[in-house]
């Protein structure tokens, strides 16, 4: 979906002129007079109509209509609280009767995988797109939009309206509930909470296009089990990266258990969270585990600017809270850096001689006893040009006169109003609970994030100090290219495998990727056992012998790989063997010939890879190849395409990469050639596009002047 039809259908639900609510009942505990009450406490300006053909009146003597069509007024939005099949004839009443949107809390569309559900869920989905209604769920409790009055969650305990600046959303109506109080409880209000269950209508990337549209929306955060539409949902992530709106996410999908919960809780398989980072984080989703971390960095990203990047300064009162920091910051990839001489100079000044300092800066009872010395030292720390973001120390107070230096932050909040200096944040030792007398005063400095205990405040840290640098370097993307004939008249060599997908063999995949610059060792087809002594010849020994076949894809499994031949009778015999191997293994499988190949020696075998995750499409991958590949996973998956900068960043996150740079007195190998070979590779992908399944290059042997994809192959989808 565009954005411009994002906003108008995320709009035509949060902001309706009418609600009809099918299912309205008396009876109490009835979600649709919950429903009802909500709205009204919410202030909501439209007019109400009560549906139920069993009931004339309802809440409070108010008419109830049989259907739709018996309205006095046409219904701009529809609450479906019946189930089954009556859901799905609501959808196309209400499609009838002119309405825009609707909310289907009904559950029994799928989730729990059964075959019974998935029809009828086919059946509603069906039903949406005729109608062409935006509807959030099934299997939903509903929707907040504060800015408009709006709110259908059937919960007592949402009584304030106020618009934050948070953009909430997610397909599990209790984990949005449950981030939405975490939120409320520490003074954030968010701007909507949005229920968007099994998606049968609108997206998690219509939603994420709204909230980048939105003014009041400082930052997006959301609760992912499974991903409708991988391109539509990756185009919304670029579009609130390019807006300067960050995405927090949660995800299922770290496991296999949490891969089952999203099947049976939404009726779609969950990709893995490693293929997720890996095309998201380029385009600055920022992924947390927990509603703790995403809490967090929502506190973060409301109160403060972005920073630029992950060096941090401290000013702490307690030299153990100092340690703490310290040793967290080697936890989450964020970095203290040492101040400079300047900066320790204008300290010394200020707290005197005897005074240790450092980074973060144990400012001690000279601070405390002054809060002139305590404001010149964060003007001073602010000043460094080593530091991208400043963490001070404070807890805030939980009645009138409890912690009174706690004040001063009112005026550290003045020194960064204007948005012209590097951000500040408020860290405390550890998690508290707040009061309404700590919520009305934590209200007074709107320009300081206040962070609760200090590994969780350096998660945010991390998280937001990434998501700055990201924005200062973000490459220019690749365009995809035109397929040249020659690629063409390669993929039409595919043979068909059984599954209806189409494999290219062993030299075809290796030709193709030679013309993407991942270069392979000389080699020669060979139809009979002459040829392939002649190639050998021309090629140089030592060689191998691999088999060629449409029937085999697993060469060595049928004894179709023979190395170390060093003569042409040598290679005449083992042509010879290759054959009668083949034969006794799989007999009736056609016998193509061989590839005589120049024998790689040394070197460091790697694996180069394409997966096609069944979430989020297209990723690259970098690991340790061979049998390591197995054995120790030491393995990076990345985007696709992938830049020079993110290539290299996925050598680096492996120990296979360490072992390019000269390991404990090794050979340095050519880490250019292996990045180069990556970065092609995506390329080819990129290219290939959606008619392609998977890319394999296992072994690719870096050596200290090259790399060579011993062995390739290309997979093709049906």
């Amino acid at each position: 979906m565009t954005q411009t039809n994002s906003i108008a259908q995320v709009t035509a639900l949060l902001d309706p002129a009418s609600i009809a609510i099918i299912g309205a009942s008396d009876r109490n505990g009835s979600w649709a007079k919950r429903v009802y009450r909500t709205l009204k406490r919410g202030g909501y300006k439209g007019t109400i109509y009560p549906v139920n053909p069993r009931a004339e009146t309802v809440w409070d003597g108010q008419t109830c209509y049989p259907d739709l069509a018996s309205l006095p007024g046409k219904p701009d939005h529809v609450v479906v609280l019946v189930p089954g099949a009556g859901a799905i004839d609501a959808i196309r009443a209400a499609g009838k009767a002119g309405a825009r949107s609707a909310t289907v809390f009904s559950s029994g569309f799928g989730e729990g995988g059964d075959p019974e559900g998935r029809a009828l869920g086919e059946q509603l989905r069906a039903a949406v797109q005729e109608s062409g209604l935006a509807v959030s769920g099934p299997n939903c409790m509903g929707n907040l939009a504060s800015p408009f009055g709006f709110c259908t969650i059937p919960d007592d305990r949402i009584t304030d309206f106020s618009v934050g600046g948070v953009g909430l959303f997610g397909q599990s109506g209790g984990i949005v509930m449950a981030i939405y109080r975490a939120m409320k409880s520490r003074g954030m209000t968010p701007a909507y909470a949005i229920t968007n269950g099994n998606e049968v209508g609108l997206t998690t990337a219509d939603y994420i296009r709204y909230m980048v549209a939105e003014p009041n929306v400082k930052v997006i955060c959301c609760f992912i089990e499974a991903i409708r539409d991988a391109d539509d949902f990756l185009s919304a992530c670029a579009e609130a990266f390019a807006a300067g709106k960050p995405i927090v996410a949660m995800k299922i999908g770290g496991s296999e258990a949490s891969r089952a919960a999203a099947l049976a809780h939404t009726g779609s398989l969950a990709g893995s969270l490693a293929c997720f980072d890996a095309v998201t984080k380029p385009l600055g989703v920022l992924r947390v585990s927990t509603i703790d971390e995403m809490v967090e960095c929502a506190e973060y990203l409301t109160h403060a600017q972005i920073p630029a990047g992950s060096r941090l300064g401290g000013i702490t009162f307690s030299g153990g809270l100092k340690g703490l920091m310290l040793e967290g910051a080697e936890r989450h990839d964020v970095s203290f850096p040492a101040l400079t001489p300047e900066t320790l100079s204008r300290l010394k000044e200020q707290l005197g001689v005897g005074t240790s300092l450092g980074n973060p800066l144990d400012a001690g009872f000279a601070a405390l006893s002054s809060a002139e010395v305590y404001f010149k030292c964060i003007d001073i720390m602010l000043e460094d040009r080593n530091i991208d973001m400043l963490l001070v120390q404070e807890e805030l107070p939980l009645m009138e006169g409890q912690n009174a230096k706690a004040g001063n932050l009112r005026t550290v909040d003045a020194m960064v109003v204007d948005g012209k200096r590097k951000p500040v944040a408020v860290v405390s030792m550890a998690s508290y609970m707040y009061s309404d007398h700590t919520r009305a005063f934590r209200a007074d400095f709107p320009h300081l994030p206040v962070l609760h205990e200090i590994d969780k405040a350096l998660k945010a840290a991390a998280h937001v100090g990434r998501y700055g640098a990201m924005a200062k370097s973000a490459p220019t993307p690749r365009a995809p290219q035109k397929l040249s004939a020659a690629t063409t008249a390669l993929l039409a060599l595919a043979a068909p495998a059984a599954d209806g997908r189409k494999v290219m063999g062993e030299a075809n995949s290796k030709q193709l990727l030679g013309a993407y610059g991942v270069a392979a060792p000389k080699e020669t087809f060979a139809r009979d056992a002459e040829a392939a002594a002649l190639a050998a010849d021309a090629i140089g020994y030592p060689v191998v012998l691999k088999l060629v076949s449409d029937d085999v894809q697993h060469k060595s499994d049928v004894g179709g790989v023979l190395i170390g031949l060093r003569s042409a009778q040598e290679v005449r015999e083992g042509f010879a063997r290759i054959a009668t191997s083949l034969a006794a293994a799989k007999p009736g499988a056609h016998f193509g010939g061989v590839l005589v190949v120049q024998q790689v020696s040394g070197g460091t075998e790697l694996v180069l890879g394409v997966h096609r995750d069944p979430e989020v499409g297209l990723v690259t991958m970098f690991g340790a190849g061979g049998v390591l590949l197995e054995l120790v996973k030491d393995i990076a998956f990345g985007p696709v395409p992938l830049s020079q900068a993110q290539a290299q960043d996925m050598v680096d996150r492996t120990m296979a990469g360490r072992l390019l740079d000269g390991y404990r007195g090794g050979a340095k190998l050519d880490r250019a050639a292996v990045v180069n070979a990556l970065v092609g590779l995506s390329h080819l992908a990129q290219d290939l596009g959606d008619g392609l399944e998977s890319i394999d290059v296992n072994p690719l042997v870096a050596t200290p002047d090259g790399a060579l994809a011993l062995d390739g192959l290309i997979v093709l989808k049906a």
